[in-house]
């Protein structure tokens, strides 16, 4: 973690918060991305990186891609972004990109597993409830859990093998990719 930024809570939902003495905040920026793979790209690229980035389709002024985070530096927004940015930094929900542990949820994990690696405090199935601590997740190496009311919840579904999936894909397939 940087700048004394560390998770706090429980691992049945884990709240953000800054370590003594560390100012951080969730700051909204809105820059007018028009995709989320240009808004994850500009959230990769952040150095420092932030504890939490979160990405929100907002639709006004025009639909776009608002970004919260949680940080201690500070960011500019275009003064016509500015309400999509204070709505992004203030929703109570988004999709994370970036959170701790994000980094090593790699290749197949447990379910176990990836709630003990990282800051995610649950992990579901589509349609279907809490994935068992024993299922195995192929990350693909791309995780987008879903940042709801203050804990992260990866959402999974079914694949071939017997094993689970993030429902978000990095190239989703093509009837889905323009949504």
């Amino acid at each position: 973690m940087t700048d004394g930024l560390v998770p706090a809570g429980s691992p049945a939902g884990t709240v953000f918060s800054a370590a003594p003495g560390a100012v951080a905040r969730i700051v909204g920026v809105s820059l007018g991305h028009r995709t989320l793979a240009e808004a994850d790209h500009w959230i990769q690229e952040l150095d420092p990186a932030p504890v939490l980035a979160c990405t929100h389709l907002v639709p006004s002024p025009y639909p776009h891609v608002a970004i919260s985070l949680l940080t201690p530096e500070p960011f500019d927004t275009e003064p016509s972004l500015r309400a999509a940015a204070d709505a992004a930094a203030t929703g109570p929900a988004g999709r994370a990109v970036l959170f701790p542990g994000s980094t090593r949820l790699t290749g197949s994990l447990s379910v176990s597993e990836i709630l003990q690696r990282s800051s995610i405090a649950r992990v579901e199935i589509l349609g279907s409830g809490p994935a068992g601590p024993s299922a195995v997740v192929d990350t693909g190496d791309f995780v987008r859990p879903q940042f709801r009311s203050g804990e992260l919840v990866l959402v999974t579904t079914p694949a071939a093998g017997g094993v689970l999936v993030p429902f978000e894909r990095r190239d989703p397939t093509p009837c889905c990719a323009a949504h």
